[in-house]
C-alpha cells in the first residue's frame, strides 16, 4: 500500500511536468489481457483497470473513434470483433484538465493458411539443381508463421519470414535436397505460432513428396579378388548404385561378353582370369574389376562318371532301321520323360540307350524304353543304337527341356514421377527361363498390345534375359498401366496352352502442365453466398495443380464471398512446376432487388424517373398510382405529379418504396402577344397571367410614367392600370414570369390613335353651340329679371309714393 502511495505521489509529481505526462513505470492503467490475438471476426473482451480511482473519466479509443466511456468507476471494459487487419485500440484515463494517461492494445488478427504446397522447383535430372518448394497460401500474420521440414518423418529444419505485412500473404520456402536423399520421403508443414501464452493454432500439412534424383553410378565394395580351385563354377556380382539404374557391360581378359545382367555364372574354370564390370547410365559409368586365381594343388572332388555321347554315325537306311516312339518330345525342367526304341530288323547283335541319365546298357532285344523320372540335366542326349556285325546304327529323339521364368518384373529408368514429352526405357526382366529361342515377350498399355520382341539364342540352358520398350509419355498416359507377359511357344508338341508369366503392372505417373478441362466463359453467383471457389473451373496436372483467382493482377482469396461490386472479368490461373494455364471467366454477382429512393422528388417535365430499382438480374418494376397500376413514364408531364408505390422483384427477392413526385415546369401564359389602341384620356388596364410549377413570379418591363400603377390578382397574375392615357403611355409593355425552371414573356404594344379633322370641326362646332346655348341662357335670365309683378314694401322714414305702371299691351 505505501508503494502504491508512493507511486502516486511521483505520478502527481511527474503529471507537472509537461514534458512527461505519463512514464510508462508508473501507468496506471492495465489492461487483461494485455494482448489480444483473435481470428478475423472473431469477438473478444478486453478489461481496462485504473490504480487511480479519483479522475475525470475513462475510455476505449478503437480506430480514432470513442466507443466506451466511464466517468465514476476505475474499471472499463471493451466488448469488440475484429474487422480488419490493423486494429488499434487505446484505453484513455483524463486525469485532470491537463494530462492524461493511455495504454495500448496490442491486437493481431491471424488466418490459418489456405493451403500447403509442395512440389519440386524443377525436374532437371542434375544433381545439384533440385530444390522442394513449399508454398503456404494466403496467411496472415506471416511473421508468425513456423515452417518444419520432415524427411522420412523426421524433423531436419525449420523456417521463418522476415515479412512484417499484417495482411494476408502467400510465402514460398525452399529446401536443397541432393543424392543422398534419394527416394526419401518428404513433406512440409506450417503453424501460426503465437507462443505458450497465445492459442494454440492446428498444424497444416502439406501432401508428402517421394524424391527421386538422378546420379552417375557408385560402386560398392573395392575391387575384388576371388580364389577358385580347378574346375570351380562361380558367380561373379557387380554392386553399384545409380539412377537411372545401370547397364552392365562384362569382359573377359578385354573381351567383351554378350552378358548384360549385374551377375556373371561361370562354369569349369581351370586358369585364372580378369573379368571386368562396367556399370554405366546417362550420367556416367564406372568399372570394377574381378581378378579370379586357381588353386593349382587342391585335389578337387572328382566329377560323376557320365556315360560318353558317342558320335553320330548312321547307315542310310537307319531310319527304316530304328523307330522312336515318340521321335520328339517336349519336357517342362524337373518333369519325368520316356521314349521307347525299337527294330523290326533281325541279324543285329543287340541294341540300347546310351545317355548321362536312363541309359540301358547292350541287350539283344527288339525293343528297349529310355526313361528318366525328373530330367533336369540340360546337356541331355539320349541316343539309342543298335549293333550289327559290321556296323552300328544310333538315331536321337528331338527333346525340348523348357523352364518358366521364375520371376518377370518391370524396371524403368527412372524412379518416381515422368515428365511429359522426354524420353524414358522400361525393361522387362525374365529371369531364369529357357529356352531363348522359344520365348515371345509381349508388351501391354493396360489391355492393349504395343510391342512383342522374339529371341533367337539358341542357348539350352535358362538365362536371364530382358525386352526393352522405349517410351515417350504425354499427359495421355498418366495412370497407364504397362505390364510384360512371357510366353514359351513350344510348338504342336508343346502344351495346348503356352506356359507364360506376367509382370505386375507398373503404373505410369506422368508430370505435365496443368491442362483445363472445363471452365466457364461467365458464370454468376448470389451476393454473400457465392466465392470463386465454387466456379466449375477443373484442370488436369500432375503435380495436381494449385488454383489461383486474379483480378486486376491482384491475387484474391478464393473462398471469401463475392461483392456486388466485383462482377466482371476474373482470370484463374491452375500453377505447378512445369508451368501455367489461364482462362477468363466473366463473373456475374446476382444480387436481390432493392429500391434506393428518397420519399419525395421534384422533376422536371420530360425528365426520366429520378430514382430507379437496383439487382442482378434487372429487377421487374410495378408502379401504381392512387393504387391503380400505371407505367412508369418514360418522360413526365404537368399531369403526372402525385404519390407512387415502388415494387420491384427479381430471382433474389422484392422490394417496396413509396415516393411523391412533384413535375416541374415553365410558366406557360394563358394569351399571347397582342396590339391594343387607346385614345387619349382613356383609362386603360393590361393584364397577364400565367401558370407553372414552381408558381411562377410575374413582373413587367416598361416605360414608368405617373398615371401608371400595377396591382396583382392572385399569385400568378400582374395587372397594369393607365389613368388617363396619354402619347406618352404608347408603346411595348412585357410580361415576364420567372420560376426556377424557365423564364418566359409576352408583350403588349399600345397604339394611342389619331385625331382626325372632321372629328375637331365636330368638336368645335360643339363647344360653339354649347357656348351659344350657355350665353342665350345667361341672356334670358336677365331678361326675366327686368317683366313681372313687384311688391314694394314701405320703409320707414320714406316719402316715396308707391305706384303702378300701366302694362304695356305691345310689348
Amino acid at each position: 500500500m505505501a508503494l502504491r502511495m508512493l507511486g502516486l505521489l511521483m505520478l502527481m509529481i511527474l503529471l507537472c511536468d509537461a514534458e512527461s505526462l505519463c512514464p510508462t513505470e508508473i501507468n496506471p492503467l492495465t489492461l487483461n489481457p494485455p494482448e489480444v490475438v483473435a481470428e478475423m471476426n472473431e469477438a473478444f473482451e478486453v478489461n481496462c483497470t485504473s490504480t487511480v480511482e479519483d479522475h475525470d473519466g475513462m475510455s476505449w479509443i478503437v480506430a480514432n473513434n470513442v466507443f466506451v466511456e466511464e466517468e465514476e468507476e476505475n474499471f472499463i471494459q471493451l466488448q469488440w470483433k475484429t474487422l480488419g487487419w490493423n486494429e488499434e485500440a487505446l484505453c484513455k484515463i483524463k486525469l485532470n484538465r491537463s494530462h492524461d494517461c493511455t495504454k495500448q492494445l496490442n491486437i493481431t488478427v491471424y488466418k490459418n493458411p489456405e493451403a500447403v504446397h509442395l512440389f519440386r522447383t524443377n525436374y532437371n535430372d542434375s544433381v545439384e539443381q533440385n530444390m522442394l518448394q513449399c508454398d503456404i497460401i494466403s496467411v496472415a500474420p506471416v511473421q508468425n508463421l513456423v515452417v518444419r521440414w520432415y524427411k522420412d518423418n523426421d524433423l531436419i529444419t525449420t523456417n521463418s519470414s522476415t515479412n512484417t505485412s499484417k495482411t494476408p500473404v502467400s510465402e514460398s520456402f525452399l529446401l536443397m535436397v541432393s543424392k543422398e536423399d534419394d527416394k526419401a520421403e518428404f513433406r512440409c508443414e506450417a503453424q501460426l505460432d503465437f507462443g505458450k501464452d497465445g492459442p494454440q493454432l492446428p498444424v497444416y500439412p502439406s501432401d508428402t513428396v517421394r524424391v527421386s534424383l538422378h546420379y552417375a553410378p557408385e560402386l560398392l565394395g573395392d575391387n575384388d579378388v576371388i580364389f577358385c580351385v580347378e574346375g570351380c563354377n562361380i558367380t561373379l556380382y557387380c554392386s553399384a548404385n545409380a539412377n537411372p539404374p545401370p547397364t552392365f557391360h562384362w569382359t573377359h581378359d578385354g573381351m567383351v561378353i554378350s552378358a548384360t545382367n549385374q551377375s556373371l555364372d561361370i562354369y569349369g574354370l581351370i586358369n585364372d582370369a580378369t573379368y571386368s564390370c562396367t556399370s554405366t547410365n546417362y550420367l556416367g559409368s564406372v568399372t570394377k574389376q574381378l581378378q579370379i586365381n586357381m588353386l593349382r594343388n587342391v585335389q578337387a572332388k572328382a566329377p560323376a562318371p557320365v556315360t560318353p555321347t558317342p558320335v553320330l554315325t548312321t547307315t542310310a537306311d537307319c531310319s527304316q532301321t530304328l523307330t522312336l516312339t515318340p521321335a520328339e518330345i517336349v519336357v517342362r525342367f524337373g518333369d519325368p520323360a520316356s521314349i521307347n526304341c525299337s527294330t523290326s530288323d533281325s541279324g543285329f547283335s543287340g541294341m540300347g540307350w546310351e545317355a548321362s541319365e536312363g541309359g540301358t546298357g547292350h541287350a539283344n532285344v527288339s525293343e528297349v524304353t529310355w526313361r528318366v523320372d525328373k530330367v533336369e540335366d540340360w546337356d541331355l542326349g539320349p541316343l539309342c543304337y543298335i549293333s550289327f556285325e559290321n556296323h552300328q546304327c544310333v538315331l536321337s529323339p528331338l527333346i525340348t527341356l523348357y523352364k518358366t521364368p521364375d520371376d518377370v518384373f518391370v524396371t524403368w529408368s527412372h524412379s518416381g514421377p515422368m515428365v511429359e514429352g522426354k524420353y524414358y526405357v522400361l525393361t522387362c526382366n525374365i529371369i531364369n527361363v529357357a529356352p531363348l529361342n522359344k520365348l515371345h515377350v509381349t508388351w501391354y498399355k493396360g489391355d492393349k498390345i504395343v510391342y512383342t520382341e522374339m529371341f533367337d539364342d539358341r542357348s539350352r540352358r535358362p538365362e536371364n534375359v530382358s525386352s526393352i520398350l522405349r517410351v515417350t509419355p504425354y499427359q495421355d498416359d498418366d495412370g497407364a498401366k504397362f505390364s510384360c507377359k512371357a510366353e514359351l511357344h513350344l510348338g504342336p508338341k508343346g502344351p495346348e496352352t503356352p506356359p507364360t508369366a506376367s509382370s505386375l503392372p507398373v503404373t505410369f505417373a506422368v508430370e505435365y502442365k496443368p491442362v483445363i478441362r472445363d471452365c466457364p466463359r461467365s458464370f454468376s453467383g448470389v451476393e454473400e453466398q457465392f466465392s470463386l471457389n465454387m466456379v466449375p473451373c477443373a484442370a488436369a496436372g500432375n503435380p495436381p495443380p494449385a488454383v489461383r483467382w486474379y483480378r486486376q493482377g491482384n491475387l484474391l482469396n478464393a473462398s471469401e464471398p463475392l461483392q456486388r461490386s466485383q462482377s466482371g472479368e476474373f482470370t484463374v490461373h491452375f500453377v505447378n512446376n512445369f508451368g501455367t494455364s489461364s482462362a477468363s471467366v466473366d463473373i456475374t454477382v446476382e444480387y436481390g432487388a432493392s429500391i434506393r429512393c428518397q420519399p419525395r422528388y421534384e422533376v422536371r417535365e420530360n425528365d426520366g424517373p429520378p430514382c430507379e430499382a437496383e439487382g442482378r438480374p434487372t429487377p421487374v418494376i410495378t408502379w401504381l398510382k392512387d393504387g391503380k397500376e400505371t407505367t412508369s413514364p418514360p418522360r413526365w408531364t404537368k399531369q403526372d405529379s402525385g404519390e407512387y408505390q415502388l415494387t420491384a422483384i427479381n430471382n433474389h427477392g422484392a422490394a417496396n418504396h413509396t415516393l411523391y413526385i412533384d413535375v416541374l415546369y415553365a410558366p406557360v401564359f394563358k394569351e399571347g402577344n397582342l396590339d391594343k389602341e387607346m385614345a387619349p384620356g382613356e383609362n386603360v388596364t393590361l393584364d397577364c397571367s400565367a401558370e407553372g410549377n414552381p408558381a411562377p413570379v410575374m413582373a413587367w418591363k416598361y416605360t414608368p410614367a405617373e398615371n401608371i400603377r400595377e396591382t396583382t390578382r392572385g399569385s400568378q397574375e400582374n395587372i397594369i392600370i393607365i389613368t388617363g392615357a396619354t402619347s406618352t403611355n404608347a408603346g411595348v409593355y412585357e410580361c415576364v414570369a420567372n420560376n426556377k425552371v424557365g423564364v418566359v414573356s409576352r408583350s403588349i404594344t399600345l397604339i394611342m390613335k389619331e385625331r382626325s379633322s372632321g372629328v375637331l370641326i365636330i368638336i368645335v362646332l360643339a363647344l360653339i353651340l354649347v357656348f351659344l346655348l350657355i350665353l342665350i341662357a345667361i341672356c334670358f335670365s336677365q331678361k326675366k329679371k327686368k317683366h313681372g309683378q313687384y311688391s314694394f314694401v314701405e320703409t320707414n322714414g320714406t316719402d316715396i309714393p308707391l305706384t303702378t305702371n300701366p302694362v304695356d299691351t305691345k310689348a
